[in-house]
């Protein structure tokens, strides 16, 4: 008989979770209630929002979603419990290392500004990690939809943060606007100071957005990455170069990039050699967290035990974990296989 572990006993990597998506519902709700903020029907039913960013239409509710759920995030004590609590949900889906992706711009003007911004997430995260054990970094992200100006001015702080939890830079929202190589120099500033280079890519956008993380950004991770499916050169490239995809299966579908769950190549991006991260992107929005996306291979993709164990170690291998905290994660996940 075939042995069907435990995934939320598997010790893994996350590396694609948003800030604000990553609010419990309830969390939402009481926030909202705290602060007049009326919700839409979406945000209140307990129940995912129905999402469908496939066209500009449904790109823009998607965002104004978010944005109304970041809206109710406007005191210290707010980020704090935000994410303790998503560590707190991490940790009980397995999770040994969380790199939190944040635009600290998106919360200055209520938090006193850009650098008080920054400074009070990494203070949450940095008190959080030691209440709860679950060692916990940043990635700053900028937004493509704003000046790349903008961009390098988060990339210079992000890196004069470094020595506070900051371990990455990256690219965020609609993926099909604009162009990456307007986002070079901030890109190279980040990794002139040691950060990791993570824009997303490939999801929204087809294989040509994903070439353009690595050509023109030369990316160490692609936030999403599924559609170089697509292109069977673009697999071999991820391949060999072993740049990992934060792949989100849940997301996925519920952004309508893929009808069905089955429809997400998991298995062609896998047997390609792809290196992949799996993610939840913004369970607040998409209804399910970490352990779940593992599941979703198990289920829908008929991933073994071996083979989900192997994920959980490509995630690893992809953080900017130090190598000690990766060999102990990397124990962790041969015991699991051994239970």
């Amino acid at each position: 008989m075939v042995s069907v572990r435990d995934v939320r006993l598997l010790p893994k990597a996350h590396l694609h979770l948003h800030f604000t998506g990553s609010m419990r519902s309830g969390t939402l709700l009481e926030l909202a209630d705290k602060y007049g903020v009326h919700l839409p029907e979406a945000l209140r039913g307990g129940e995912p929002p129905q999402l469908r960013a496939t066209d500009e239409r449904g790109w823009f509710r998607f965002q104004r979603l978010y944005d109304m759920a970041r809206s109710c995030l406007r005191e210290p004590e707010d980020i704090q419990r935000l994410v303790r609590e998503a560590a707190e949900e991490d940790l009980k889906d397995g999770s040994r290392w969380l790199e939190i992706q944040v635009d600290p711009t998106s919360y200055a003007p209520r938090l006193g500004g850009l650098i008080p911004a920054l400074e009070v997430i990494l203070d949450a995260v940095d008190t959080t990690a030691r209440e709860t054990g679950l060692d916990m970094r940043v990635l700053v992200a900028a937004n493509r939809m704003k000046h790349p100006l903008d961009a390098r001015t988060l990339a210079r702080l992000a890196v004069r943060y470094a020595d506070r939890g900051v371990v990455g830079f990256g690219l965020s929202n609609d993926e099909r606007r604009g162009f990456a190589r307007d986002f070079d120099r901030a890109f190279a500033i980040a990794r002139d100071g040691g950060l990791l280079a993570a824009p997303h890519g490939g999801e929204l956008a087809g294989p040509s957005s994903i070439r353009d993380c690595l050509d023109d950004l030369r990316a160490h991770r692609v936030g999403h990455g599924v559609r170089a499916a697509e292109d069977p050169g673009l697999l071999r490239q991820l391949a060999e170069s072993g740049v990992t995809c934060e792949v989100c299966p849940a997301s996925n579908v519920a952004l309508g990039v893929y009808e069905r769950l089955e429809d997400v190549p998991l298995r062609t991006l896998f047997d390609a050699g792809v290196p992949m991260a799996l993610g939840a992107d913004d369970p607040l929005l998409f209804g399910s967290r970490l352990a779940e996306q593992y599941e979703i291979a198990r289920r829908y993709h008929a991933f073994t035990d071996e083979e989900l164990a192997e994920l959980a170690r490509q995630s690893v291998r992809a953080t900017a974990a130090p190598p000690d905290v990766r060999e102990k994660l990397l124990a962790g996940i041969e015991e699991w296989l051994s239970l």
